[in-house]
């Protein structure tokens, strides 16, 4: 998709990508909805499309985490019980998370997470009539891929326009920052995201670099985070 699209409730929205696979399944975020062979908006906000994944979602001004089936998240556990965890993902009821929804995880061998222990993890089911699912592994490749427990680090919270900004590979400020420093980050479509930069004062100058571009163009970016480097 190309410039920017901005939708309304009700407008029929155009899936088809430019020389796009006709036969491909094409997977709906938050803000649209499917009935019968139309696409329609349910939200106001920005249409944004990834070619490579062929998902489709509106980016509003929503205050609150909507959950939608294939998104990363970043969690918190709030309670365990018999069959797994239950972990608050901002949304407005907290997700289920079983015992053996983990990579190499057996009736012998799961996963022991305290209450407050954060998890990177993707929604695997979300609808009106039951609370979201959530698992730590790609089910379908039996490997993390990335998900899982966040040891150590630090977790903060961002709008949830800046954290799909951030999803994107080509984040303008993720990419200065690692020019800069070696750090790990988790971003959370529900406006979460964890970095680890192996030092406190790292970690925070990471922290502070993606709060503050949220407002920023791409050059703007880099020079916010040249000048927070040559300060620290």
């Amino acid at each position: 998709m190309t410039g920017v699209k901005v939708v309304l409730p009700g407008d029929i929205i155009d899936t088809q990508q430019p020389d796009g696979d006709e036969q491909a399944v094409i997977r709906l975020g938050p803000g649209l909805v499917q009935a019968s062979d139309e696409v329609t908006a349910v939200t106001a906000g920005i249409l944004r499309s990834n070619s490579e994944t062929s998902q489709w979602w509106v980016v509003g001004n929503k205050r609150r985490y909507v959950a939608a089936e294939g998104e990363p998240v970043v969690g918190v556990v709030a309670a365990r019980h018999g069959e797994g965890y239950r972990v608050d993902i901002g949304s407005a009821h907290d997700a289920l998370l079983p015992l053996l929804a983990f990579e190499g995880a057996t009736k012998r061998n799961k996963p022991n997470l305290a209450v407050g222990t954060a998890v990177y993890a993707r929604v695997v089911v979300a609808n009106s009539v039951m609370d979201p699912e959530i698992e730590c592994f790609n089910s379908h490749t039996g490997k993390s891929e990335g998900y899982g427990e966040l040891a150590e680090g630090f977790m903060f919270k961002c709008s949830l326009g800046l954290a799909r900004r951030l999803i994107d590979t080509k984040a303008p400020v993720l990419a200065a920052l690692g020019k800069g420093l070696p750090f790990e980050v988790a971003v959370g479509v529900n406006g979460r995201v964890w970095v680890n930069a192996g030092t406190v004062q790292s970690t925070i100058l990471v922290a502070n670099a993606i709060r503050n571009s949220e407002y920023l163009d791409a050059k703007q970016c880099r020079q916010m985070v040249k000048e927070l480097l040559e300060k620290q």
